[in-house]
């Protein structure tokens, strides 16, 4: 399936080869004979869907995983790496998605951690705390390395998860989706300082979702498919179809494949919701079949609506209505008894039970259903957990298969599955396909659609904003805590304009008094 690697006009020498990696886990074929290569001072992009072999790869390369099969060449030289220790000493630095700090330890202790700088049998502060001021500010970052990590944004816990790249005179560092949790500014600032890193000499192996990134950051971009390669090519020859039509082996013509379902009778009601300053007289209603979007800048409070009502976080005052019906939800128990299920922005964290198998992750939720007395009914429970891998096409070897080694999509699935088995009226989906691939997020929607058709209500905040105007039947907005505009997406059928009337009432340069229309 590998076509030939094509060169990107760069002179440069290969810093690093992996020649026929091939990687077996119990049942799985992770990687089939993959070739990779990354040149000196060069950003090579690697992309996939979720479960393609990107980050088995990875860890390959840093040392978390050994091969079955295959050779690694680093700098000239064939290396055989069986832990990430042995990989840093060589020069290889990985920043994951979930970044490995010390958050109680100040930033100096982050960055040195396992090399202090020692003075006889003492650590030598004076020069670690010089040292780590000399690597902040090449980053551009003017912060006192003194203080605890915990204090800082989530933007600059990156910054210095770079700075330890940097200490550790990496040759080659791989950035695992390193802008997910970034603002536009950070990953400007961040995008500046890969440039920076490359005019250095230094190699980037860049890994992100966001396809847009990878055209502008990176020079060759290397699809993996179903744990193979499949192309290697300059980015100024690609262009976002032709990537996709590589990722997914075929065209994925409609990325937003929204279903347009009859409206029913209202199922949720909120009027005039408060909580402290976060949330601010927010009211609506929300109707069976319909897919309500709730847009907004980050920090306007989108997920706090969402875990208020769901009974996660109390309220000051306000009121709610299922069916036209007043009820009380004090907690997440109350919510679900009403039919409410929520898809929680961090589904690892808070969806999840990572160490606990597919099987019982989706019948968690209706375990109740399934026991008498003491005992689980485990024919049951298998026959309903089937029901949802099938009909979702739940991509896992096994049940029992762990949920931490499932991909990011089947995570998802899992997660989604967990809240059908509860037969839900509402189902509220907050950042529905983030950190999930194009293939597995055309998934979803299919998903969502098919619970819209059986008349299911649906909630979804997003930031991603095509997805917001590609998937809502109306759409909400909220700023600063308050509700600025509803917006009925047929009302709009130019997107650039639809985009603008959105951002108006995101930024606050109109508002209106919203019914429940």
């Amino acid at each position: 399936m590998s076509q030939t690697t094509l060169s990107n006009g760069s002179d440069a020498p290969l810093l690093l080869e992996m020649r026929a990696i091939t990687k077996r886990f119990p049942g799985v074929l992770a990687l089939h004979e993959v070739n990779f290569d990354v040149r000196r001072g060069e950003v090579h992009a690697l992309v996939g869907e979720n479960g393609a072999g990107k980050s088995t790869l990875m860890k390959i390369l840093s040392g978390v995983y050994v091969r079955d099969g295959g050779d690694v060449i680093f700098k000239g030289h064939p290396v055989h790496f069986t832990n990430p220790r042995q990989a840093q000493v060589a020069g290889i630095t990985t920043i994951y998605q979930e970044l490995n700090q010390v958050a109680q330890m100040s930033v100096t202790e982050n960055i040195f951690l396992g090399s202090e700088i020692e003075r006889g049998v003492l650590v030598n502060w004076r020069e670690m705390h010089a040292k780590a001021r000399e690597l902040l500010a090449k980053l551009h970052l003017e912060i006192d390395p003194r203080q605890p990590l915990s204090q800082l944004g989530v933007g600059q816990q990156q910054m210095v998860e770079v700075a330890k790249a940097l200490h550790h005179r990496a040759d080659l560092i791989i950035m695992d989706e390193p802008t997910s949790a970034l603002s536009v500014r950070e990953i400007e600032d961040l995008f500046g300082i890969i440039r920076e890193l490359k005019a250095q000499g230094v190699s980037i192996i860049y890994i992100s979702h966001h396809l847009d990134e990878t055209f502008e950051i990176s020079d060759r971009i290397t699809v993996l498919r179903d744990g193979q390669h499949i192309t290697t090519q300059p980015t100024n020859s690609l262009n976002v179809d032709s990537l996709i039509r590589y990722m997914v082996g075929r065209d994925v013509s409609e990325q937003f494949p929204k279903e347009v379902t009859p409206r029913g009778a209202e199922v949720l009601r909120v009027e005039n919701l408060n909580q402290g300053s976060r949330l601010r007289n927010i009211s609506f209603s929300l109707y069976a079949g319909e897919v309500l979007g709730i847009a907004g800048l980050v920090g306007a409070g989108r997920t706090e609506l969402m875990r208020a009502i769901f009974g996660a976080d109390l309220i000051d005052s306000g009121r709610f209505y299922i069916d036209g019906q007043p009820v009380t939800i004090h907690n997440p128990r109350d919510a679900i008894r009403y039919g409410i299920g929520l898809l929680t922005e961090d589904r690892k964290q808070q969806g999840l039970i990572l160490k606990m198998s597919t099987r019982e992750n989706i019948t968690m939720s209706v375990l109740q259903r399934l026991t008498r007395g003491l005992l689980t009914n485990r024919r049951k429970e298998t026959e309903l957990a089937q029901k949802f891998i099938d009909n979702l096409a739940i991509k896992t070897p096994s049940q029992n298969q762990l949920a931490i080694n499932l991909s990011g999509g089947t995570q998802q699935k899992v997660v989604l599955s967990k809240w059908m088995a509860t037969e839900p009226r509402v189902l509220i989906f907050d950042e529905p396909t983030r950190g999930i691939d194009v293939g597995a997020k055309v998934e979803i929607y299919k998903l969502m659609n098919q619970l819209a058709r059986q008349g299911v209500a649906i909630l979804m905040v997003s930031s991603e904003l095509p997805e917001i105007m590609g998937m809502s039947d109306r759409i909400m907005v909220i700023r600063e805590g308050e509700v600025t505009g509803i917006i009925n997406r047929d009302d709009y059928p130019d997107v650039q304009a639809l985009q603008e009337k959105i951002m108006e009432y995101a930024t606050g340069s109109n508002k209106i008094v919203p019914e429940h229309a």
